[in-house]
């Protein structure tokens, strides 16, 4: 069965999440710092009276920090039961990848951005980057302790 979807860009990176995780798309809003928490977590946005915690994507990914603008996105993921914000550059468009069209990493040994990524899917000649949510998620919950 093939599966839809939504692209987005970070730099010239073209990523890619299921649609069935998008809540919403969002203009950027600056979101409140919280103390304590790893620095992919920007802070927390109020969405309809939901604290909505906000990532970096691009500093999660190993790819250094946002200087987040007026250009950026909010992407709003549910992930597990929680709702996220992910900022990103740009959302591209839908697509549908089909059941062949889904490749697994290479072998490239350990970079920061492969361990949350579930594979990669060509689509017209453009390669996405498939990233698995959850795994944004597992070691972003846990904050940082005493080193």
């Amino acid at each position: 069965m093939s599966r839809q979807l939504i692209t987005f860009q970070i730099g010239e990176q073209i990523l890619g999440v299921d649609i069935m995780a998008i809540r919403e798309i969002r203009a950027w809003s600056p979101a409140t710092p919280l103390p304590n928490v790893p620095p992919h977590v920007r802070g927390v946005v109020n969405l309809r009276g939901i604290v909505l915690p906000v990532l970096d994507l691009s500093h999660r990914l190993g790819w250094g920090m946002t200087d987040p603008s007026a250009r950026h996105v909010i992407i709003v993921v549910r992930i597990g039961e929680q709702l996220q914000g992910l900022i990103v550059d740009a959302v591209n468009d839908i697509v549908t990848v089909p059941d062949d069209g889904m490749q697994p990493l290479p072998d490239i040994g350990e970079t920061p951005a492969a361990q949350f990524l579930e594979g990669l899917a060509t689509i017209d000649q453009r390669l996405i980057l498939v990233l698995a949510l959850e795994r944004l998620i597992d070691s972003t919950m846990a904050l940082p302790d005493a080193a």
